[in-house]
């Protein structure tokens, strides 16, 4: 193999954005390992590229199993110059019909499976000083409304892991990228795959055209997978690697709005806020972003 060509450990490897990753890394001539949890679906992957590819039988939700899926891909490559945490599925439901297991479910994919491949592959990544961990978001995981609580939730415990995990490894030369796709024309909102929970009529109104909208939209997104991943690939080219990338005209749009808004909250309520401190201590110095 050749070692100046770089090394990706992709979770979810076998559809969506996660396939036009491998796909697209594979084309460029570099080495791939790839996890599924159906690993029939890397077969033709396999076949086309049996140096360069491995396929890895894995659920993101086997924490316990991370580490040997990235022994693998050191024994087998020499490093993993990149990984992509992007195994997840979406979940529709209101708060009150979300059980405590369902809601677990989310942040075991969205939270503890990344986080035990991020703890796994950091050894190796901080020894040889360079490295790039790309965490598959979500404009969910920056705004969120009814329905998508639970799905909301492991995304925006994914992003202030990552905030800080962001800061915690840029000393020793490695990259954090946070990426916040729109809709993108995957599998995401299929039936057979979209997760939605025991319904209560209470929630019928109140939900009826998310899940319409959710379920409608299969086939139609406006996000090209293949170009999504061309722009993941060119952020993480850049001399300056940004903390998140908002992916799809649809997450530009709604989460400059998201900014905006909160922006307006935090200044027209800060004279109420800072009324908060004690008069007579000064205030805390700021934390740099």
């Amino acid at each position: 193999m050749d070692i100046d060509k770089k090394t990706w450990l992709i979770t979810g490897a076998s559809s969506g954005i996660g396939l036009a990753l491998t796909e697209a890394a594979l084309a460029a001539g570099e080495y791939v390992l790839g996890t599924a949890r159906r690993i029939h679906r890397f077969d033709a992957l396999s076949q086309r590229f049996p140096e360069a590819f491995i396929a890895a039988q894995h659920d993101v939700r086997d924490v316990e199993g991370a580490a040997g899926v990235v022994q693998n891909a050191i024994e087998s490559f020499g490093r993993i110059d990149v990984l992509v945490n992007n195994a997840g599925v979406g979940q529709l439901g209101a708060a009150e019909e979300v059980t405590d297991e369902q809601l677990r479910d989310m942040l075991e994919q969205h939270l503890f499976g990344p986080a035990a491949f991020v703890r796994a592959v950091l050894p190796a990544m901080r020894q040889r000083g360079s490295g790039a961990i790309v965490q598959m978001s979500s404009q969910g995981g920056r705004m969120s409304f009814p329905g998508v609580g639970s799905y909301s939730a492991g995304k925006f415990a994914l992003e202030g892991w990552s905030e800080a995990l962001a800061g915690e490894v840029a000393p020793f030369g490695l990259r954090v990228l946070i990426v916040e796709p729109s809709r993108f024309r995957t599998g995401f909102n299929d039936p057979d795959v979209l997760v939605s929970v025991a319904q209560s009529s209470a929630y019928d109104t109140v939900l009826a055209a998310v899940r319409a909208d959710l379920t409608d939209v299969a086939g139609r997104q406006e996000g090209d997978p293949e170009r999504g991943a061309a722009a993941i690939r060119q952020v993480l080219a850049a001399e300056k690697t940004p903390l998140r990338l908002p992916l799809g005209a649809e997450a530009v749009h709604n989460l400059t709005g998201v900014y905006r808004r909160d922006l307006e909250q935090v200044e027209a309520l800060a004279e109420i806020s800072a009324s908060a401190n004690f008069p007579d201590v000064l205030p805390t110095r700021p934390r740099s972003a």
